[in-house]
């Protein structure tokens, strides 16, 4: 049993999550004020073509799913999950501010990788804070915290937006923001990177570096996390070489229920093709939702989602991870099953807020069940895997849903989704194994 944390009580959570709970909203404000405008950007006042756009944010979030195994496995090798934290974090911020400067659509492939390889960076190690500073038993909570903190700042970014876009330009949507307002551009890039700088400042101020130094006994019996016992002021020989050997990262330390666990939450990233298509589907026939109508529902869709977040991953301490997953995967098909037929904005607004919903009980959920089905030792590493594998699915996910798209229809892509996320469900529910109203796998 790992020694449980005793840090002060925010909000329900230690100190530790509340603080990067707070940085993840910060960078999510500035982030989300970019989703909007950055293809606007590149297409109107830089004038590069769709290929082009696409190929920008293709390299782009490849290189963040790429990067998160390799910056786990570091984590769980040197013991400094803050360390890389803070560096992908300041990467990210300190690339935003080049945009005021791109004055071509290379200088901006080269921020948005600078970008997405600070994400890839951060991900896996700050999710490793958040475990060393929670009990087994609150887990969800802090991961659900976390989302929500993360989730409503992607809610706010879009309406600072449409603020920023009022203010200077009255009623017009940002939609019709062309080359002749490059400075309306120029203002809402220095806005957005001033939420990512604080949330950088507070990270390296008040977050503090969790270090191996806790007892935690793995599943095999064996101690994982063991204290150097010192004598006469040094470690001894048998324990550093007993702590250089456990501090090797193995894929092979995993046991079966994790790789089942990694090659089903593959199989639903294959059918989970980008939001684009959802987008797309919304502003195409015979829909044709205007784009300022679409970034209201963008907000409901964010704000619903914060707040299942923060609901979903209590209950997932309370009655396991998988039957909190198993429904927001069924959430999914019925959303994707409904998107394939919907005809009216009505639609739109109904289903697209209940993908919320989805999103809210599965995105923490699954990092805690990632974290439940490891070795202490190998967290870094299982969340890594995880966020790196159904980053990687994005690529053929996308590539079917847009093939589908062109040779069948615009509703193929959803019948196909809701297809297989029913399957994944099902394979979750009877091949990953858990005990009753325990979060613990069984061996």
């Amino acid at each position: 049993m790992c020694e449980k944390t005793h840090e002060k009580k925010i909000a329900g959570v230690s100190k530790t999550v509340f603080t990067l709970g707070i940085v993840s909203f910060l960078t999510d404000v500035s982030s989300e004020m970019l989703v909007p405008i950055v293809p606007q950007f590149l297409k109107f006042v830089l004038g590069a073509p769709g290929h082009i756009i696409g190929l920008i944010e293709g390299i782009a979030e490849s290189t963040a799913s790429l990067l998160r195994v390799w910056a786990g496995y570091l984590t769980d090798r040197f013991g400094r999950p803050k360390l890389l934290t803070v560096i992908g974090y300041g990467l990210s911020t300190l690339s935003r501010p080049f945009f005021i400067v791109s004055s071509a659509w290379p200088q901006v492939l080269g921020i948005r990788f600078a970008d997405r390889f600070g994400k890839g960076i951060r991900s896996a190690p700050r999710d490793v804070l958040i475990a060393n500073a929670t009990d087994d038993a609150t887990r969800g909570r802090a991961f659900g915290f976390h989302r929500a903190m993360d989730t409503a700042g992607a809610t706010l970014g879009p309406l600072l937006i449409l603020l920023l876009v009022w203010l200077l330009m009255g009623k017009s949507s940002p939609e019709k923001i062309g080359a002749e307002h490059k400075n309306i551009y120029t203002i809402i890039f220095i806005a957005a990177a001033v939420p990512g700088a604080l949330g950088w400042l507070v990270l390296m101020i008040f977050v503090p570096e969790r270090r191996r130094t806790h007892s935690c006994t793995s599943p095999k019996g064996s101690e994982q996390f063991a204290s150097i016992s010192l004598k006469s002021g040094k470690p001894s020989k048998a324990s550093l070489r007993k702590e250089e050997d456990e501090s090797k990262v193995r894929f092979s330390d995993f046991d079966r229920r994790f790789k089942l666990f990694l090659a089903v939450v593959t199989l639903f990233a294959i059918g989970n093709s980008s939001d684009a298509f959802l987008i797309l589907r919304a502003r195409s026939e015979p829909i044709k939702m205007d784009f300022l109508t679409f970034l209201w529902v963008y907000v409901a869709f964010n704000a619903l989602s914060a707040v299942v977040a923060l609901k979903s991953g209590s209950i997932s301490d309370r009655i396991g991870r998988k039957p909190v997953v198993l429904t927001g995967w069924l959430v999914f098909s019925l959303v994707y099953l409904a998107m394939a037929k919907i005809t009216s904005p009505t639609g739109v607004w109904v289903w697209f807020i209940v993908y919320g919903a989805y999103y809210g009980m599965t995105e923490g959920a699954l990092r805690a069940f990632a974290v439940d089905l490891a070795p202490p030792q190998l967290r870094g590493t299982a969340v890594g895997a995880y966020y790196t594998f159904t980053g990687a699915a994005l690529l053929p996910a996308s590539l079917i849903a847009g093939f589908l798209w062109e040779n069948i229809g615009p509703a193929a892509p959803f019948y196909y989704g809701a297809a297989t996320s029913f399957t994944a469900a099902v394979l979750l529910w009877s091949l990953v194994k858990t005990k009753s109203g325990s979060l613990e796998a069984k061996p």
